[in-house]
């Protein structure tokens, strides 16, 4: 039975793909291969017939149930095709049966009929381990017609039969409908998906979650096997080099892949380690296509602010000679962004020297900035920039998969898999952080405040100040991300009731980023910013910014990060079904991974030095705020005899750690399919076991002194699931599920070492703690869904997670003194006294997530034509989940992190032979990122709204072209500090991206 479920995905992931890279040729799919099955069904109603040849076969079914009333089969025994086996089921009956694509349809015989009429037997549909019971027949079709559902319809049509056939909490997208939006990279692709929303960077996805746990507790297969990438983001307030567990979808292009598989639930058979669910990615193989197959597409995509038209050019070819194929395909795109708007360094509470408050501002403003104490201090935003980050990223990704596949009993597949993101970022700052800046804890310079706006919180929003030193910056940085995978999977069946299933596999990431930054610095200037309590926070300049002569070079900052991530994964099981409906599964595996990486920093100062000449410069115009002048980064390094590398006598103290995990698995699961009365019921239920090694090196704090050290761990346990699946009717499935999970610590917290962020004024000091235990997570789910065969599903469902214990942070705002970090990796002129904001991550009280999510959809072929072509599909989660982080050694309960108590999707789709277009919504409400620090109680990201769209026109069946506009409202991403006075920390926009291309199938 288990070769039969994998054959039946393949043809219905064949049928889609199909659809992505030829989409032209949608309404006229190639017939499936002329595979031979073996058969052996009696005699009996023509329905029941057709479902035991769909579950066979793994064709869609799709049909009037009046057309089969009463109609009876020949009996069908013996090895032969498809269309063999579906013209003797029918012979002699009032149809004929049709393979168009992946369906099988039916209409009524203009001939002659011979075979004499019976009562036919209800279906019942609950053999549910094959894709075919999940297509039941519309019972709003009028009498003989066929149901043939083709397109982007037929994607979600087939989607949703997956669905509906699996025993567990699950979600599928297909090819079709990944290529059917204009999405940039896979991350996009996903954000669909009900339960899923996404983080956005420099105008694209870049990671998820999904039930409103985030990245870190999302696991990622491809391929059948555990896989890892990182990028990075150019601002530091979105964690810059991202050294984690989160999966960064945006290396991938969409388009390299067939299916997507979001499993809900989990089972014993499944690998541990993602509490918020597991991401199955499949990438297509040589026998989803019948026989040469040659595609190729392209397209133009520009962004409104950068107006360059880059290239997104996709092809593959496939072929097969008898029981071998191969196949190769390949995405390349380059793409330009720009992400620009205000941005500061965060909020903390700071008191002014007297001398530094003019005579305008009142008595007792001047009191409240000079003499408060604790928390009656004032609190001020640092630095106030304008900020403009240039992204040009170059995608390219290469598949290739050999297969070798004799019948329906054996498959064997090699799938390798290269991908590589550049991404050459240049950035310009101009912000009040020179020297004498407003950027430090306190105001003591020469600065001097003229004008003050307080809020009900005692924010500065608005000032004036005379006497500052302004700063701006320059960075050219360049960032690549490189993946490599090798995954043999294999199945055979050993006997008629016994099969094997092995998968061995190996991949690796490497993240290398390097950059190289100039300081210029304006003594003495007068600015003033206004509006950081509305949406529109602005700054204006008292001199000319683009004035070459006002700028004196102040300091360069030199920066290399590198991370590597590489999996050994290898697993077997024995599938032996017992009886009919029934089967007993039992497996192992290892899995080793490993993580490695350091960050490398100079940052020699130039300020007031003798001899120091005029640096190149140039005046950054395009797509910020204000113009002003930055150094020219290549030519400055060149003038000064400043080598744009760094070596390992650089090293960042605390940043190189490396981590090792061996994780040893089993489990025993049964799996059943039957009948109660009148109900059909599927169930999973089993227990798997689990032993994880673990092991850290680095340098970490031991007492009051740094030493190099290496920690080891060990944890284990058992991890028992259950899933139930009730089919109440052909329409209706109740589910309910339960299971224990765990989550492994994010790496960065199991780190022994310590990470250092400092500057002058004070900074932030994180350590990790190898020895923290991993998440632990109880769950129960239900959920009741409604079909309307092809056409509609309406789906209601209900989840909870309890965590015994949940990894926090404690901060505590300490000296860096007290910290035992030696003096000399503070800045120049800094006092070791400063106070700093020093992170640790514990294993703190318990947390829990709920939710309910609510999905739907709905073709519109009740309507009149032409709007019959209309279709609707949505989704909307709501979840609440809540944990202690610890502030100065006090609780403080906050939302879990990317936790968006509301989200949803919505499509409204127009969908013919001839032409289509597609509009769809994403909407997230606010979510916390981080833990705040300086006395903020966390940061947040405000909620957001995302508009995309997409249409397509098929000028021959073999050639359609495509217009896609992505982010047509040029959404903002608005972050701040304090989930109650809500102090802006950036406020920036990416523009909308417009692409037009076209398709052709040779």
């Amino acid at each position: 039975m288990f070769h039969r479920i994998r054959l039946a995905r393949r043809l219905l992931a064949s049928v889609a793909l199909s659809g992505l890279v030829c989409a032209p040729a949608i309404a006229q799919t190639a017939p499936p291969a002329p595979r031979q099955f073996s058969f052996d069904v009696p005699a009996q109603g023509l329905a029941d017939a057709l479902l035991a040849f769909s579950r066979l076969t793994g064709l869609q079914l799709a049909t009037s149930p009046s057309l089969l009333q009463g109609a009876r089969s020949q009996r069908l025994r013996g090895r032969m095709t498809a269309e063999q086996a579906l013209a003797r089921i029918t012979a002699g009956s009032a149809v004929d049966g049709r393979i168009v694509g992946g369906t099988v349809t039916v209409a009524r015989h203009m001939g002659p009929v011979t075979t004499a009429y019976a009562p036919a037997a209800y279906p019942g549909g609950t053999e549910a381990q094959g894709i075919a019971q999940a297509a039941q027949p519309d019972p709003l079709a009028d009498d003989g017609a066929d149901i043939v559902v083709r397109g982007y319809r037929q994607s979600v049509a087939k989607a949703q039969q997956i669905k509906k056939a699996a025993t567990g909490s699950q979600e599928v997208i297909l090819a079709q409908d990944i290529a059917a939006f204009p999405d940039q990279n896979l991350a996009e692709a996903l954000q669909r998906i009900p339960g899923v929303a996404i983080t956005r960077d420099s105008g694209e996805g870049r990671q998820i979650s999904l039930r409103g746990l985030g990245a870190d507790f999302t696991r990622t297969q491809l391929n059948g096997m555990e896989v890892l990438t990182n990028t990075s983001s150019g601002l530091d307030s979105r964690s810059s080099v991202s050294r984690s567990r989160a999966f960064d979808y945006s290396i991938f292009a969409s388009e390299l892949f067939n299916k997507v598989v979001v499993e809900k639930s989990y089972a014993a058979q499944q690998d541990e380690g993602g509490i918020g669910g597991t991401v199955g990615l499949h990438t297509a193989k040589p026998f989803d296509y019948d026989g040469l197959t040659v595609v190729a597409s392209a397209r133009g995509q520009a962004n409104q602010y950068t107006k360059t038209v880059t290239p997104r050019l996709v092809g593959l070819i496939s072929d097969r000679w008898g029981d071998f194929g191969v196949l190769a395909s390949v995405a390349y795109s380059t793409a330009e962004t720009v992400e620009f708007g205000y941005r500061n360094w965060n909020w903390s509470q700071i008191n002014f020297g007297a001398a530094n408050v003019g005579p305008a501002v009142s008595a007792a403003d001047r009191a409240l900035l000079v003499g408060a104490t604790g928390a009656a201090r004032v609190w001020n935003s640092r630095a106030q920039t304008y900020a403009t980050f240039f992204n040009k990223r170059e995608r390219l990704g290469v598949t290739t998969a050999l297969q070798y596949h004799p019948d329906d009993r054996t498959d064997v597949s090699l799938d390798l898999l290269y991908g590589r993101l550049n991404n050459d970022r240049r950035s310009g700052v101009i912000g009040a952080a020179g020297t004498n800046g407003v950027a430090a804890n306190n105001v003591t310079g020469t600065q001097l405040l003229t004008g003050v706006t307080f809020d009900d919180f005692n924010d500065i929003v608005g000032a004036s100040f005379d006497r500052v030193d302004m700063r701006t910056e320059s960075k050219v940085t360049h960032d690549q991300t490189t993946f490599w995978q090798a995954a043999l999977n294999a199945h055979t069946d050993l006997a008629s009731n016994l099969t094997l299933n092995v998968l061995g596999g190996w991949s690796r990431s490497t993240f290398a980023s390097r950059y190289a930054q100039v300081y210029l610095e304006a003594v003495g200037k007068s600015y003033s910013f206004s509006g950081l309590n509305t949406a529109s926070p602005r700054t204006d300049y008292g001199f000319d910014t683009t004035d070459a002569s006002q700028w004196d070079l102040q300091g360069l900052e030199t920066r290399a990060d590198r991370i590597e991530s590489e999996f050994y994964n290898s697993k077997a099981e024995l599938a032996w079904t017992v009886a009919t409906g029934s089967t007993i599964k039992a497996g192992a595996g290892f899995k080793r991974f490993t993580n490695g990486g350091w960050q490398r920093k100079v940052a020699p100062s130039y300020e007031n030095k003798p001899g120091v000449p005029d640096v190149p410069t140039s005046v950054l115009t395009d797509s910020t705020l204000a113009p002003y002048v930055i150094g020219d980064v290549a030519g400055t390094y060149a003038l000064l005899g400043q080598s744009m590398t760094v070596d390992a006598n650089s090293t960042v103290a605390g940043t190189a750690y490396d981590l090792t995990e061996r994780t040893y698995g089993a489990y025993l699961q049964y799996d059943l399919a039957t009948r109660l009365g009148a109900i059909g019921l599927r169930a999973n239920v089993g227990v798997r076991y689990y032993h994880t090694d673990l092991g850290s090196a680095g340098t970490a704090l031991v007492g009051s002194a740094l030493v190099p050290v290496s920690v080891t761990n060990r944890y284990d346990g058992f991890l028992p699931a259950a899933n139930l699946a009730f089919d109440l009717s052909r329409s209706i499935v109740f589910r309910l599920s339960g299971n224990r999970n765990l989550s492994r610590p994010a790496l960065s917290d199991m780190r022994a070492a310590g990470t250092l962020n400092l500057a002058s004024f004070g900074g932030t000091i994180a350590a990790g703690n190898p020895n923290l235990k991993p998440f632990i997570a109880d769950s129960i789910e239900t959920s009741l869904e409604y079909y309307d065969g092809t056409r509609g599903s309406l789906a209601i469902g209900a989840f909870y997670k309890h965590m015994d214990s949940y990894i926090t942070s404690e901060t505590r705002l300490v000296s860096y003194a007290s910290t035992g970090y030696p003096a000399a990796l503070l800045p120049v002129g800094v006092d070791p006294a400063v106070l700093v904001n020093y992170t640790r991550p514990i294993n703190g009280p318990g947390a829990s997530i709920k939710g309910i999510e609510v999905a739907a959809k709905r073709d519109f072929d009740f309507l009149p034509a032409p709007f019959d072509k209309l279709g609707i599909l949505g989704n909307v989660t709501v979840a609440s989940g809540s944990t202690d982080v610890f502030y100065a050694g006090v609780p403080v309960r906050l939302p879990l992190p990317t936790l968006s108590k509301l989200s949803s999707n919505a499509t409204l789709y127009y969908d013919t032979d001839r032409w289509g277009a597609r509009g769809s919504i994403a909407t997230r409400s606010r979510y916390r990122w981080g833990d705040g620090g300086n006395g903020n109680i966390g940061e947040y990201i405000k909620g957001t709204t995302n508009l995309d769209a997409s249409a397509y026109v098929n000028l021959t069946p073999r050639f359609k072209l495509t217009l896609d506009v992505i982010n047509i409202t040029d959404e903002p991403i608005v972050q701040y500090a304090d989930g109650t006075a809500k102090r802006v920390m950036t406020n920036t926009v990416s523009g909308r991206t417009v692409a037009f291309g076209g398709t052709m199938r040779f």
